[in-house]
């Protein structure tokens, strides 16, 4: 499949997509072949036609696949098919009559901003390695609004306490910078010096575990599982519902929003105008709760 090949080596390397993602692809790219091979006899990915994508799209939605996965998987042919246009592998792209399922808009979800309050204030946090290491975490999230992959991957060098800014590789490694609060400014400043303390040759990476190491996604996501758990009964706790968090409260008391897409890495203004939406419909509940005639 050296068609394939060169397509995976494109998505890493001139579109410098994370492995996530390409695998994402290669996944998905994967299960179309194999259904291609089971219905085709001597089958070619590179020949396939509509008829046979449009099987494939039905077949998951009977098989139960959700309409955003199909979707995706939708949206891996099309840019596959593109990819081998512009190589002059095909001179037909078979998903160009190939439409996306239509999906009910889901609002995002998101903390309180009492309940972050309750957090962050209380004394939910212990004054050892892991405690202080735990508030830095959910204090940052809520802070900056930051990706889980961009948390992982600060630096001690991409920090600047006096000017309270954070420099974050983002999405297709772009790199900004998203200042934070003078509480956080303390807080990190705590952490460090206690990290320095325990760990004096941990390397560069900003947050560690218990063990020294370099912390890693499954362990700050339970971090912040179990704090959030403290103080909401919301089906979802996790580091982006920090950041819908982040974004809703900024939103909700005056901030633009194009600095709201700036601050959060968006690569354009459609996936930031979605937490206008949320933010109507609070307002709506307050209107409903409040007004006598509602």
């Amino acid at each position: 499949m050296m068609n394939l090949e060169l397509f995976l080596s494109y998505l890493k390397y001139e579109k410098r997509y994370s492995p996530h993602t390409i695998t994402a692809y290669e996944n998905d790219l994967g299960q179309f072949i194999l259904f291609g091979k089971i219905l085709v006899e001597d089958f070619h990915v590179e020949k396939t036609d509509y008829h046979l994508i449009r099987q494939w799209v039905v077949s998951l939605m009977n098989n139960g696949t959700l309409a955003r996965s199909v979707n995706r998987k939708i949206s891996t042919l099309k840019t596959f098919y593109r990819f081998l246009m512009r190589e002059g592998v095909i001179d037909k792209n078979p998903t160009d009559h190939v439409s996306v399922l239509k999906m009910a808009k889901k609002l995002p979800e998101f903390v309180q901003e009492k309940e972050m309050n309750q957090l962050l204030d209380g004394q939910f946090f212990s004054g050892d390695f892991e405690g202080v290491r735990d508030k830095a975490v959910v204090s940052l999230f809520y802070g900056t609004g930051i990706r889980l992959s961009e948390l992982v991957g600060i630096r001690l060098t991409d920090l600047n306490l006096a000017e309270k800014m954070v420099k974050v590789n983002g999405k297709r490694n772009k790199q900004r910078l998203v200042p934070f609060p003078m509480e956080i400014s303390s807080l990190l400043s705590d952490y460090i010096k206690l990290r320095n303390e325990l760990y004096p040759d941990s390397g560069n990476i900003l947050f560690l575990t218990e063990s020294g190491e370099p912390v890693y996604n499954k362990l700050v996501y339970r971090i912040v599982k179990r704090q959030l758990s403290l103080v909401t009964t919301s089906d979802k706790k996790s580091p982006h519902i920090l950041r819908h968090s982040y974004a809703t409260h900024l939103l909700n008391r005056g901030a633009d929003l194009n600095a709201i897409k700036e601050l959060l890495g968006h690569a354009n203004l459609a996936a930031t105008q979605v937490y206008t939406h949320t933010s109507f419909e609070q307002l709506k509940k307050v209107y409903k709760q409040a007004h006598p005639r509602a």
